[in-house]
This record gives structure tokens, C-alpha cells and sequence, in this order.
């Protein structure tokens, strides 16, 4: 389910990235578009995982339908930035997400720790992506 949400943002990113995206001005420290999808498939597999662990313990249901509603944010960011392409739109996806990262993480330490470890590096990666849709947003504001 992971990777499905990811190659469903992938398939607007890519034709975003050539056009429009390599128009914009982009903040200090954004790495080349290439980089983003080795480091996206990774943090799927970390997040499927994490989710597997809790969907494995009974009673763990509002944890598990946290990371649900995380990765139904993580998968509306995509269209929001590039197929709407709108770092303003995305920007408010992404707080959302980041609350729901922070919320999955805390559920899942409750639950299993090593779930609530597996998130961590995709909770980071959601700050600096964070930090980018910022930049982006300031840097081509119209």
C-alpha cells in the first residue's frame, strides 16, 4: 500500500519535474530531482513495515488508523505541489502530515517500538521536505 502511494505521486511528479518544477527557484540545500526517489522508496518500505508490526498486535487499531490517515496525506502532497502545482496547497498538506507523522510515532512507541523507530527517518524527511515546500513557497511567490 505504501509503494502504490508513492508510484501514484510519482506518476504527476515526473511530468512535473522537467516543465514546471525546473522553472522554479529553489531554496539552499534542495538536492537533484533524482535523488527523491531512491529515498522515497526506502521510507515506504520502513513505513510499510512500521504498519505491518502494529497491524500484527491486537488492539492497536487507533494506532494503525493513524499511520493510515498519514500515508492518505503523505499520498495527497504530491498532486497538491505537482500536479496542482501549488506550494501553497501542499504546504497545508504537509503541516497536516507532520502532525500525523508526530501522532503515528507517539501511538506506535505505545504499541512497538521498533515501528515507532522505523517512522522516525521518514518523520525527518518529512521536516525537510517541510522546509523545501517553505522555500519553494517564499522563493516563487507570485
Amino acid at each position: 500500500m505504501c509503494l502504490l502511494a508513492g508510484a501514484a505521486g510519482a506518476s504527476m511528479t515526473i511530468r512535473a519535474i522537467p516543465h514546471w518544477y525546473a522553472e522554479l527557484r529553489a531554496p539552499p540545500g534542495t538536492p537533484p530531482a533524482w535523488v527523491f526517489a531512491p529515498i522515497w522508496t526506502v521510507l515506504y518500505v520502513t513505513i510499510g513495515i512500521a504498519g505491518w508490526l502494529i497491524w500484527k498486535r491486537r488492539g492497536a487499531v487507533p494506532a494503525l488508523r493513524l499511520w493510515g490517515w498519514q500515508l492518505a496525506a503523505n499520498a495527497a502532497w504530491a498532486p497538491a505541489f505537482f500536479g496542482l502545482h501549488s506550494p501553497s496547497a501542499a504546504m497545508g498538506v504537509m503541516i497536516v502530515l507532520l502532525v500525523l507523522v508526530v501522532l503515528t510515532v507517539m501511538a506506535f512507541r505505545r504499541t512497538d517500538r521498533t515501528a515507532a523507530v522505523l517512522m522516525v527517518p521518514y518523520g525527518l524527511w518529512c521536516l525537510y521536505a517541510a522546509y523545501l515546500n517553505a522555500g519553494f513557497l517564499l522563493l516563487n511567490a507570485t
